[in-house]
């Protein structure tokens, strides 16, 4: 490995994971970059540049902070060579890897190569002329007064299904435990290669989210009586559009790689961090359960 790059949260304190990275670079010759205007403010011995640059020269991406952090790391790594490490700074972080006191240990798993890199899926969208990219959602949303989201979605083409709600997510699976999870989604695999599509709130006859596959074309059109809608890249306003904009998505696999130790696997961190529960009716004692 030659070099490696730090995304930092923009308010969290990272001085002590910053601290962690830099020992463990200065003892191995890797060159660490930063980006520039993030950077200053510790006063740290990275070298400074631009985000694109960040993405284009590092071996391996480390982010500090949270899963907005997280999820910008990951914007960078897109169609890069670099894995990205999560380091969580925060309280969710379930996009994180690690803990701050596990990152020694993290990186010298790096080192020995015990790790594995588990690719993630991206949505794409053309919005106002330019790309838009998320790794978890894209999501049109009510703005308060200007009306409901009535909203079609179109799969191939044809139309599939309409929806009167406060928002429509078209999230990949790394984001099913985000906007799609509060508005009622499935919490879904990241080895699953896969789109869902989520009414929030709706008040409309139909009412279930869909999965739809990955090679779909997927077109959501904003029908005659729907109002003015916010379009939100990752929980970011991007833009918005008006009765009669269609927004085109489709999915991307691999489009980024994240690092995973092995230390828990996906549902153990689901239950986790969402703080899932069992049925009130289901005993907690299986020790009576038959064999």
């Amino acid at each position: 490995m030659h070099s490696a790059g730090l995304v930092l949260h923009p308010r969290r304190d990272s001085a002590a994971a910053v601290e962690a990275v830099l020992g463990w670079a200065g003892s191995r010759g890797i060159e660490i970059l930063g980006i520039e205007d993030e950077i200053v403010r510790l006063d740290c011995a990275a070298v400074g540049v631009t985000p694109e640059e960040l993405g284009r020269r590092a071996d391996l991406v480390v982010s500090l902070g949270g899963d907005g952090t997280m999820l910008r790391a990951m914007r960078l790594a897109d169609g890069q060579r670099a894995p990205v490490l999560g380091v969580n700074l925060g309280k969710l972080g379930f996009l994180a890897e690690v803990d701050v006191p596990d990152l020694p240990g993290a990186l010298s798993a790096i080192d020995d190569h015990q790790f594995t890199v588990e690719p993630r899926l991206a949505v794409d969208a053309v919005l106002g002329g330019r790309r838009i990219t998320a790794f978890n959602d894209i999501a049109v949303v009510r703005v308060p007064g200007d009306g409901s989201a009535v909203v079609a979605v179109r799969v191939g083409g044809q139309p599939f299904v309409s929806y009167s709600a406060d928002a429509v997510v078209v999230a990949t699976p790394t984001g099913s435990t985000a906007y799609s999870f509060s508005a009622g989604g499935p919490i879904t695999s990241p080895s699953v290669e896969a789109l869902l599509v989520t009414p929030a709130a709706p008040h409309s006859a139909y009412s279930r989210g869909v999965v739809l596959s990955v090679h779909d074309e997927v077109t959501l059109e904003l029908l005659p009586t729907s109002g003015r809608l916010a379009v939100e890249v990752d929980g970011q306003v991007e833009g918005y559009v008006s009765p009669g904009d269609r927004l085109d998505l489709s999915a991307r696999p691999s489009a980024a790689r994240v690092v995973r130790l092995g230390m828990t696997t996906f549902y153990q961190r689901a239950r986790r961090k969402l703080r899932l529960t069992d049925s009130a009716e289901i005993p907690t004692d299986t020790s009576s359960f038959p064999d």
